[in-house]
């Protein structure tokens, strides 16, 4: 015959309870673990295709639609007071292309500009060229974009005085 039970009636039940508990903790951490590796695995092609997302944006070509221009209160003249061989233009590379300011500069000193120095700018990822001016030589600076197909002229932005060497102009040069 069959041996009687012994314990009572918990003695069935306990080891399905324990049971079911460890099959749950199991399988919570295999759900954790899955979830990690589908991190790993999907975090580098998505963080690319983000980078390549922003390049895009950044080097995108100007909408056809020109944006609204403010134009300040105090507007200097548009007229050129001094001659291409009395304007000064100090060039910066911000396009991270080497020797890039010293060609510009010898295009510059070609068409009759004194160019008192070039260098390097703060940062290389400059993606349009820009002719900044101080002063009163807002003319100055439109001749200088005109003769060198720049589309883009504002007032010195972001650069000391003393550090363009005597220079009206400042030619920063970007990506396009």
């Amino acid at each position: 015959m069959d041996a009687p039970l012994t314990g009572g009636p918990d003695a069935l039940i306990r080891p399905w309870r324990t049971a079911t508990l460890v099959a749950s903790l199991v399988a919570a951490v295999e759900l954790i673990l899955l979830i990690v590796a589908a991190v790993l695995l999907l975090a580098k092609p998505l963080s690319h295709a983000m980078q390549r997302h922003a390049e895009a944006a950044a080097f995108a070509p100007a909408k056809t639609s020109a944006p609204a221009v403010v134009k300040p209160k105090h507007v200097a003249p548009s007229v050129a007071h001094l001659s291409r061989t009395k304007t000064h233009v100090f060039v910066l590379n911000g396009n991270g292309r080497a020797g890039a300011a010293a060609a510009e500069a010898a295009r510059l000193r070609a068409r009759g500009y004194k160019v008192p120095g070039a260098g390097n700018a703060k940062r290389t990822d400059y993606a349009t060229t820009v002719v900044m001016y101080k002063g009163a030589y807002r003319g100055e600076a439109l001749r200088l974009a005109r003769d060198m197909h720049v589309k883009v002229v504002g007032p010195l932005d972001g650069i000391a005085t003393r550090s363009l060497h005597g220079a009206q102009l400042v030619i920063l040069l970007g990506a396009r």
